[in-house]
């Protein structure tokens, strides 16, 4: 049995039941990445670790979604997408806790790593399975509150590490408490997941298969997509993981850092929402992902030439941008697709490709800060980098010949 098929007749759980299990889920996704920046100082301090080695511990969760994304796949392919999932929320509560036993480098990077797959697993899973269980009219609207559920598990965790470290008296507790929200999912979804393994129809032809054996990877359209989204990702995980160190380098306290990258989270949250409706109504999506590349450019430039001028509005036009720039470059799978199994095939090049490229942003990032010895080699760095984002994105027209 397995529920990758069709939704049955009648559902199997109450649909409120089911969207809070989900919310409950979703909520997990990012606020394992997001808890580390505002703690960098700290972590580096008491491990002596540099800011290369620093980088990676926010890249290996990236890296990690990449190169676990196909095998999630596979394993939802033969047991169905609930037990995998289970699995992966345990993994995600697992490399947690192993986080709190950091007084040496390997549990911090192991537990990162076990999160990691965890998020891969549960990541690449679980929208699938909220479009297969809820109403086609109520898809949207879940498919929205789980991003947002997402976006704001990430803003929390960026806002209260500092916070909760020295409550707990160490940044190794404050970084291993993200376990608990993944427990209370598990404890929600278990029994969830057993009625829908349980009464799910047999399983109809996976077009998974399909999609690893026929990737685009000759097809300019895709190319041009993942070589956007890739970019989009650099610069997002890169952001994400030296926002708070710079300000922190800047005189900041590592708790005021925390909410500067909360402010970067929530602004993502709101354009992540926004831009899809907007990307309805135009057809030349470079409409809005011209003005995100602006916006993305402006914030970085505010943090390399004014860091005090305006902080918190560089920090959020560098999440309006990059929330956007997401949310449409998601559109853009669809829109640059003829059919469900071809935007199956181009999610699967173009997020896979671009989620291993964007894990060694935050290392080479960090690299560049240890060898100018200056975060505003970082800043200056990325906003080069949106240029070539701009010149792709100028080239992605509405009439590009679609991926079939």
């Amino acid at each position: 049995m397995s529920e990758t098929a069709s939704p049955p007749a009648r559902p199997v759980v109450a649909p409120g039941l089911l969207l809070l299990a989900v919310l409950a889920l979703s909520a997990n996704l990012r606020a394992v990445i997001a808890s580390v920046p505002p703690l960098t100082r700290d972590i580096a301090t008491d491990l002596g670790l540099s800011s290369g080695w620093m980088g990676a511990l926010t890249a290996l969760p990236v890296l990690c979604m990449g190169l676990f994304a196909p095998p999630a796949h596979r394993a939802a392919a033969r047991l169905g997408a609930t037990t995998p999932i289970s699995i992966g929320v345990a993994l995600i509560a697992a490399g947690s806790g192993l986080r709190a036993w950091s007084a040496h480098t390997w549990p911090l990077y192991a537990g990162t790593m076990l999160a990691g797959i965890g998020l891969a697993v549960v990541g690449t899973l679980l929208p699938g399975l909220v479009k297969r269980l809820f109403a086609p009219e109520r898809a949207g609207l879940v498919t929205g509150a789980y991003m947002l559920t997402m976006m704001g598990g990430a803003g929390l965790a960026s806002a209260i590490s500092v916070p909760l470290a020295s409550a707990l008296g160490s940044w190794s507790a404050s970084l291993a408490i993200w376990g608990a929200p993944a427990l209370v999912g598990l404890a929600l979804w278990l029994p969830i997941s057993r009625r829908i393994h349980r009464h799910a129809p047999p399983a109809e032809t996976d077009d998974e298969s399909g999609a690893r054996k026929h990737l685009p990877w000759r097809h300019p359209t895709a190319m041009l997509l993942t070589a956007f989204l890739a970019l989009q990702s650099w610069q997002f995980y890169s952001s994400l993981a030296w926002l708070a160190p710079a300000y922190v380098e800047h005189g900041w306290s590592l708790e005021k850092s925390g909410y500067l990258l909360a402010v970067f989270t929530a602004t993502q949250m709101i354009a992540g929402f926004a831009a899809p409706a907007l990307a309805d109504r135009v057809r030349d999506r470079r409409l809005l992902l011209l003005p995100a590349a602006l916006a993305i450019a402006l914030g970085e430039l505010g943090v390399l030439i004014a860091p005090d001028a305006a902080p918190w509005l560089w920090a959020a036009l560098l999440g309006i941008g990059q929330g956007a720039s997401f949310a449409v470059g998601l559109v853009l799978l669809v829109s640059y697709a003829t059919s469900a199994r071809a935007s199956a095939r181009l999610s699967a090049l173009g997020l896979g490709i671009s989620y291993v490229l964007a894990a060694f942003g935050p290392t080479v990032m960090g690299l560049v800060r240890d060898a100018a010895d200056s975060f505003g080699a970082v800043w200056g760095g990325l906003a080069l980098l949106v240029l070539v984002q701009a010149a792709v994105v100028a080239r992605l027209k509405p009439d590009l010949e679609p991926v079939r």
